[in-house]
């Protein structure tokens, strides 16, 4: 956002973990962020639209038609006829109470253009090729591209962020008042994000949106200070909610869990939560039989927990991520694998004690995994990538980030992995140039990272261009990825995004 002090300008979105902060509005749209599922397109997020032409044949050939670039949202503005302050950007544009949006009679210009600006059908087509906080600067334009815009389909997928102290307004006498969500039930939100809010604030925002009895199917809440109360009300009254997150909430305990779990939950996720143990996963074995998805980053859970799982759960979890779980071993991993024999995605990053007999028992009898996360692994060594490369025939994704001791010994066993799309190395410090080698016969590849592997020399790296089908490489720390090469790249990998 510009900055009228000192004219710096600043990428159009937040960079913190792919967020895009919506602006504020006088409709109750309310100050709060918006977060796109997937990291690819995250890391887009801030890349200026590029938008093809998509008028009708019979106005594409009219040349009286001041029709911009249509490059960014400011654009489309101009075409609006409808002026952007010098300070406005794709992020975020302040207005006040009293601003008062043009209607299409007003807009300057003939009427042909004013038409062609809140033509419906055209901009029903065009809004697709924006990203979130770009919908967010052209709602503010004029009431007919809001009316368009404020459609739920434009907003599948996104999830608002609400901070606490966004959901409430501090009236002349010094009063709180819980803000207007009627902008966000008018698009249709079925998932919210609510950061360090208390059991007073989950019940006012139950209270307060529409939506929130029957329509809301995920919640998810960070660095909250919700007890086993709370957590009990609010699964109790939003009887939608089929996804839940807790991260950072120190407040609520196992018993939390035992008296507010319910059956129909089928996703969960728990992290950073220091009142999390095996006790835990006996109450989310127990109380939830359709579990499909398990998230779980806990200090204190062992490996007699992954013993608790029942049969059905068996047959309906297809995914686990256990993240940082500190004390699951090798025997942990064999409780996990007759327990959940159908997974098909599965995180052991920062199982630090697990090893290649850990990953042995993974390979023989998970063989519908598409993706494996061993990252944070340090015991994981070039004989893991032997098993996994002789059992895993459908892995589609594998990550080895700082596993300090995969060599490319490791690399030649996984060359023979036909369906292997996307292989993440960071920091792997044992990988050379010889190792690349192997990796060049991997035609299936689509995203390869080598940020932080310190050997691979500037010549080494310039073979990739062999795969031609990829699609992502990351360079990012890598000190043989010189200017030269990137220029080498945009030259002979046109279709890759090379990430420096």
């Amino acid at each position: 956002m510009s900055n009228p002090r000192n004219g710096d300008t600043k990428p159009p979105c937040l960079p913190r973990n792919g967020l895009v902060k919506i602006p504020t509005q006088p409709n109750g749209l309310g100050s709060a962020s918006i977060t796109k599922g997937t990291p690819a397109v995250k890391n887009r997020l801030c890349q200026p639209s590029s938008v093809p032409a998509i008028l009708s044949p019979a106005l594409a050939h009219r040349s009286d038609l001041p029709i911009p670039s249509l490059a960014s949202p400011l654009s489309l503005a101009a075409l609006a006829g409808v002026s952007s302050p010098p300070s406005a950007s794709l992020v975020g544009l302040n207005t006040s109470e009293g601003s008062e949006q043009p209607s299409p009679e007003r807009l300057p210009g003939s009427p042909s253009e004013r038409q062609l600006a809140v033509d419906e059908k055209i901009l029903n087509r065009l809004f697709w090729y924006f990203s979130a906080c770009e919908k967010c600067v052209l709602a503010q334009v004029c009431k007919a591209w809001r009316r368009v815009l404020y459609q739920p389909k434009f907003w599948v997928g996104l999830t608002p962020v609400l901070h606490t102290k966004e959901l409430y307004n501090v009236l002349p006498g010094g009063e709180k008042e819980f803000v207007s969500l009627q902008g966000f039930a008018v698009r249709g939100f079925d998932g919210f994000c609510l950061v360090g809010v208390s059991d007073l604030d989950i019940c006012e925002f139950i209270d307060n949106y529409p939506l929130s009895k029957k329509g809301v199917k995920s919640m998810s809440l960070k660095r909250s200070t919700i007890t086993d109360a709370g957590l009990e009300v609010m699964l109790e009254q939003m009887q939608g909610v089929v996804r839940l997150e807790l991260s950072g909430c120190n407040d609520f305990t196992e018993a939390g869990l035992w008296s507010s779990l319910n059956a129909r939950i089928t996703a969960l996720s728990v992290s950073d939560c220091i009142n999390v143990a095996d006790d835990a996963i006996a109450a989310i074995s127990q109380l939830l039989p359709n579990l499909t998805e398990l998230n779980l980053q806990a200090y204190h859970v062992t490996d007699t927990a992954l013993a608790y799982f029942t049969a059905k759960q068996g047959y309906t979890t297809h995914t686990l991520r256990l993240n940082s779980c500190w004390e699951i071993t090798n025997h942990g991993v064999v409780n996990m694998v007759h327990s959940l024999p159908n997974l098909s995605v599965l995180s052991l990053s920062g199982c630090s004690k697990v090893t290649d007999d850990g990953v042995e028992l993974v390979a023989e009898n998970l063989r519908k995994l598409r993706s494996l996360d061993l990252s944070w692994c340090p015991r994981i060594t070039d004989m893991a990538l032997e098993y996994i490369a002789c059992d895993l025939h459908k892995l589609e994704e594998l990550v080895l980030d700082r596993c300090v001791r995969i060599t490319d010994t490791g690399l030649s066993y996984l060359s023979t992995m036909s369906s292997l799309r996307s292989l993440y190395l960071r920091w792997c410090c044992q990988v050379q140039d010889f190792g690349l080698k192997h990796l060049l016969s991997m035609g299936s590849l689509r995203l390869l990272s080598l940020a932080g592997c310190p050997l691979l020399t500037t010549t080494g790296l310039s073979g990739l261009v062999q795969l031609q089908e990829l699609e992502e490489l990351e360079l990012t720390n890598c000190p043989g990825a010189t200017p030269e090469l990137f220029k080498y790249f945009s030259q002979h990998l046109p279709c890759c995004m090379v990430i420096e």
